[in-house]
């Protein structure tokens, strides 16, 4: 059995962009008015994944902390500011930006850090090869899930507003008068990656599982790595969900137990 890398080339990808140019063609044809999205969309998957491979081949040859500390900071910046772009109501910016960085640190940063110091136990800790995919791959699940905790609880306490302020009238504290909304929130957080865990192996094989099978390791390692992320972006998923929605919560009353909607968001909203 040939266990050998099969590289593709430039033909391969432009055979496969057929497909998407196939795709924009039809959408066109009827109207669908996502044509132009599409185009722009796969223009910038192509130049954005060409110039981060480019990058990762000089940041994996230096291997040094520096590097792979400047990458994780974009990467989490990033990811906090897509955390907010995907808010129906908006979120005041530099006090959303703070509480999004924050659930990216905890949902994310501290938590490769621990699979990279304690299990992978990469020599250095930090080596790019591993920290930088499993960062990535981290933060890309984990953004998801906060980001609808946080739409779930803003967006339904502004509609219940009325219904959390009677119950304020009547003497419940601001916890409890919110308390089954932010539960529904979290667990609209946590749902898809429950859902990612609960399908994996049967319904779908995960993109690392895959794309470790495709270069070549042994299925095997391949589902023990692909172990390691599930649990991983899961736990991350549910520490930054809670954490965050009790903060947002918090923040929603001032210290006289009053509903202050503009503390949370920008007047527009």
């Amino acid at each position: 059995m040939n266990n050998s890398l099969i590289y593709l080339t430039s033909v391969d990808l432009i055979i496969t962009a057929l497909l998407i140019l196939l795709l924009i063609s039809l959408s066109s044809y009827l109207k669908l008015g996502v044509a132009l999205q599409l185009t722009i969309a796969a223009i910038r998957t192509t130049v954005q994944l060409l110039l981060v491979g480019l990058i990762l081949e000089a940041v994996f040859r230096q291997a040094q902390l520096h590097w792979t500390v400047l990458i994780a900071a974009v990467m989490l910046t990033v990811a906090a500011f897509e955390v907010l772009a995907r808010q129906k109501l908006k979120l005041k910016r530099v006090w959303g930006f703070s509480i999004s960085a924050l659930a990216m640190l905890i949902s994310s940063f501290l938590i490769t850090v621990l699979a990279l110091v304690v299990v992978i136990d990469a020599d250095p800790w930090y080596t790019p090869r591993y920290a930088i995919p499993l960062l990535g791959m981290l933060l890309g699940n984990t953004m998801t899930g906060i980001a609808l905790g946080i739409d779930r609880l803003v967006q339904t306490a502004w509609q219940q507003r009325a219904i959390i302020e009677q119950r304020l009238m009547l003497g419940e504290k601001d916890v409890d008068a919110i308390r089954d909304i932010t539960r529904d929130a979290m667990r609209a957080g946590m749902i898809p990656i429950i859902n990612a865990m609960a399908a994996a192996g049967i319904v779908s094989l995960p993109g690392m599982m895959t794309g470790q099978i495709l270069a070549g390791s042994p299925p095997v390692e391949a589902v023990k790595y692909q172990i390691l992320i599930m649990f991983t972006v899961t736990a991350g998923t549910g520490f930054g969900v809670i954490a965050i929605l009790q903060i947002i919560t918090r923040r929603m009353f001032d210290e006289r137990e009053r509903l202050r909607f503009d503390r949370l968001l920008l007047k527009s909203s």
